[in-house]
């Protein structure tokens, strides 16, 4: 007869059960995120808007949205296909991006932007340079300590391909004993009919019952048409049930844009320019939207501050450009971010 167990003694079979009850609640938290939204007009000089895009170096996707337009302008249109191209560096050694001659020849000129491919920022070794010439390496514990660095602790816890994005014949020449590709960035064009949009006023960030809907309105609008979401909330759809914020008013047409790659902050601050002179001449449209995401797995969001995974590994902003010149500026990252500049 086997003995019992005694009362001090802990139950196997019980530990496990509590263990995964309570990794089943932490997968059902809402992650943490943060917004940061504010208002100004591109004329004024204490405009943040040039420096929060310059200074967001590693970015993986712009999408513009333009209510009651059905054809780009030819000055747009000829901007969005001058968006590449970038390249990808096989088994590149990081020693190589602190060689003099690499330094000379791209750093010094504030023009090269690289980042490791294919690497989970809270998992692998990854690195990232940046256009001021400073190499941001996230390392595991083993290789941190082999290479003697200097260093801190990151709070989230070999040689990789590099995607680079630079000048490029002598991109190509440089790394020409290395496998290295060139590639163009895709670009999506489209136009929605019949898109029910909120009703914006630029003075009111915060919206206006019945008169105005709020920037974060907006933001979760906007999230729901990249993603291609019904916005009818029809009672039989199973996958969304999301509907226009309200007041909200039906446009003909609107035309969206979508670009994907390893697009440069100097290409996006030529796009914001150009779509605010979008309204240098008369339009039905009230305002025009320009969003710009992040690499999930970069080590670095704005400036260098570090970035990291978790649950999300969002890092974006959006901006509302209305045709007074008047913008609305919103600053998204999640997890454990620091709350952006």
């Amino acid at each position: 007869m086997p003995a019992g167990k005694g009362r001090g003694e802990s139950n196997p079979g019980r530990a496990c059960v509590e263990k995964t009850m309570a990794m089943l609640c932490r997968l059902r938290e809402v992650p943490r995120h943060l917004l940061v939204c504010e208002k100004s007009n591109f004329g004024h000089d204490k405009s943040r808007h040039r420096h929060l895009v310059e200074t967001h170096y590693h970015n993986y996707r712009v999408s513009f949205l333009i209510p009651e337009c059905g054809i780009l302008s030819k000055e747009l249109k000829d901007l969005v296909m001058d968006s590449g191209p970038y390249y990808f560096v096989k088994d590149l050694p990081l020693h190589e991006l602190i060689a003099h001659e690499f330094i000379n020849t791209f750093v010094k000129k504030g023009a090269c932007y690289a980042l490791t491919y294919n690497t989970n920022i809270d998992e692998d070794n990854t690195a990232a340079l940046l256009p001021n010439g400073k190499l941001i390496l996230s390392l595991d514990k083993d290789t941190y300590e082999e290479t003697g660095l200097q260093g801190r602790p990151s709070q989230y816890s070999g040689r990789k391909t590099m995607k680079f994005s630079a000048e490029g014949s002598a991109m190509m020449s440089y790394f020409s004993s290395y496998r290295i590709q060139e590639h163009q960035p895709k670009i999506v064009l489209s136009t929605m009919t019949d898109v029910q949009c909120p009703v914006l006023q630029s003075g009111e960030l915060r919206g206006q019952p019945e008169a105005a809907c709020s920037a974060q309105e907006l933001f979760e609008w906007l999230g729901a048409v990249f993603s291609n979401a019904t916005l009818n909330n029809e009672p039989d759809n199973f996958i969304s049930t999301y509907c226009c914020p309200q007041p909200s008013t039906v446009v003909a047409k609107a035309y969206l844009c979508t670009i994907t790659g390893f697009i440069l902050p100097e290409k996006i601050r030529l796009l914001l320019e150009q779509l605010c002179r979008y309204f240098d001449e008369p339009k039905l449209a009230p305002w025009v939207t320009l969003s710009v995401q992040g690499f999930a797995d970069s080590p670095v969001s704005w400036r260098e501050n570090e970035h990291g995974f978790r649950k999300g590994g969002e890092h974006l902003y959006n901006f509302v450009v209305f045709s007074n010149r008047d913008y609305w500026l919103q600053l998204a990252v999640g997890a454990n971010d620091d709350c952006p500049p």
